[in-house]
């Protein structure tokens, strides 16, 4: 990578950062004895209206208040009873908190994020909730701070496409997950036929659209990781060319003889 391209992912980095650090600032600062939080602006392509209702009043209103995502992964994933779930960039926690609900008690959700406003929203959100099995972790979605081989389910809620690294995000998420783990998320795609450049007319980097994969890219990058069974299913238009999908994919289950690491992080 050239020093010019180098410098300008840092740039895009960090207003990616400045943005959700300003979101969460937002409901934090911004509520009332009377109304509550103050809801992150979102068309109704984003943002907690994707989920069902009774998941919205389970949660924190702080946590619904944060929700920028552009579907609902932890129904993608079909967490089940005892597994170990990863949500890359978690935010205000919403994700992290259905999903530590769903895997119960012998099960643990993890959230990452590299915004220290929002970790801390999501930390103050968790306690809110009472939960036990949850924990938030600061880092990069490029390079995740866990052992190889811990997790059952990687989701993501309209936050690969924010990337600037996305061959490292799937990879370190191949990297993470057990063998036969599986990853279940909801990201923006972008029609084939449409260049960067057209992807860029439609939307800037940090409202999901300008920096979001192709089909096809998004098909490449997972096998180039080493995911199999890879299924991307649109499921309503953001913009002309530029649909949020389902994407799932299987890490392939281990040979005999292969053991996983043990996790540090419960």
């Amino acid at each position: 990578m050239s020093e010019q391209s180098r410098e300008q992912s840092s740039d895009l980095r960090e207003t990616v950062r400045r943005r959700y650090a300003a979101a969460a600032l937002q409901v934090t600062e911004g509520g009332s004895a009377c109304c509550g939080p103050e809801p992150v602006e979102v068309d109704d392509n984003f943002g907690s209206t994707l989920y069902a209702a009774d998941e919205r009043d389970a949660l924190p209103a702080e946590a619904v208040a944060a929700s920028l995502g552009c579907g609902n992964p932890t129904a993608v994933a079909e967490l089940r009873e005892g597994e170990r779930v990863l949500d890359l960039g978690s935010g205000g926690g919403m994700d992290v908190l259905l999903s530590a609900r769903r895997v119960g008690p012998t099960g643990r959700a993890y959230g990452l994020d590299m915004t220290e406003e929002m970790l801390a929203l999501a930390l103050a959100n968790a306690a809110k909730a009472g939960a036990t099995n949850v924990e938030f972790l600061k880092g990069s979605i490029e390079a995740i701070p866990l052992p190889a081989n811990t997790i059952d389910v990687v989701i993501s809620n309209c936050v690969i496409n924010l990337s600037v690294d996305k061959p490292a995000v799937f990879a370190e998420t191949y990297r993470v997950l057990r063998p036969g783990g599986r990853l279940g998320v909801s990201d923006v795609v972008a029609d084939d036929v449409l260049t960067a450049e057209q992807r860029a007319e439609r939307g800037d980097y940090v409202g999901c659209i300008a920096g979001a994969l192709s089909f096809a890219e998004y098909r490449t990058g997972l096998e180039a990781a080493g995911f199999t069974g890879i299924e991307i299913v649109p499921t309503h238009a953001v913009a002309e060319g530029m649909h949020s999908a389902i994407v799932r994919a299987l890490k392939p289950a281990a040979h005999a003889g292969t053991s996983p690491e043990g996790c540090g992080g419960s």
